[in-house]
């Protein structure tokens, strides 16, 4: 099955059939507000994502790497630099440190690399589990942060 991720304005708009809404004022504040049904919730005067829907995330002391996602432990790699597992998913990294696959799903840039636009779940699933959303919407949300703190230091 192949699942297309759209974008608008430079901004992730959709995972499939699942929308992803902004706050009103997206053109000053391009940070995710729901992801289909589930609103997504922030730490007070921060962009650290505290739960999406019912399921809480907490962050390593003085990282912005996650600890647990739910009921989920993840794993990082042996210095910590990069997230390595999110509860039964593997996360897969390619020669320029970008996700290329989530458990199962295999992830496809664009020409530039800078934008995943098709993810692909080998077999015959019409539709993306929910676990599978969720752990592969993380896993784009944390990455775009980090290349937008990396861009936002070497202006």
């Amino acid at each position: 099955m192949e699942i297309e991720l759209t974008y608008d304005k430079g901004l992730l708009r959709s995972i499939g059939s699942a929308a992803i809404s902004y706050g009103r004022r997206e053109w000053m504040d391009s940070t995710p507000r729901a992801v289909g049904s589930w609103p997504l919730e922030y730490q007070r005067f921060s962009s650290t994502l505290r739960a999406v829907g019912s399921v809480e995330i907490t962050y390593r002391r003085r990282s912005s790497l996650p600890r647990t996602v739910g009921g989920w432990s993840c794993e990082t790699s042996r210095f910590g630099g990069r997230l390595e597992r999110i509860g039964p998913y593997e996360l897969m990294h390619d020669g320029a440190g970008r996700v290329c696959a989530v458990g199962p799903l295999e992830i496809s840039y664009n020409g530039g690399g800078s934008h995943p636009v098709h993810v692909r779940l080998p077999g015959e699933d019409v539709t993306l589990s929910e676990d599978l959303l969720l752990v592969l919407f993380l896993v784009l949300f944390w990455q775009q942060q980090a290349w937008d703190a990396y861009y936002q230091a070497n202006r």
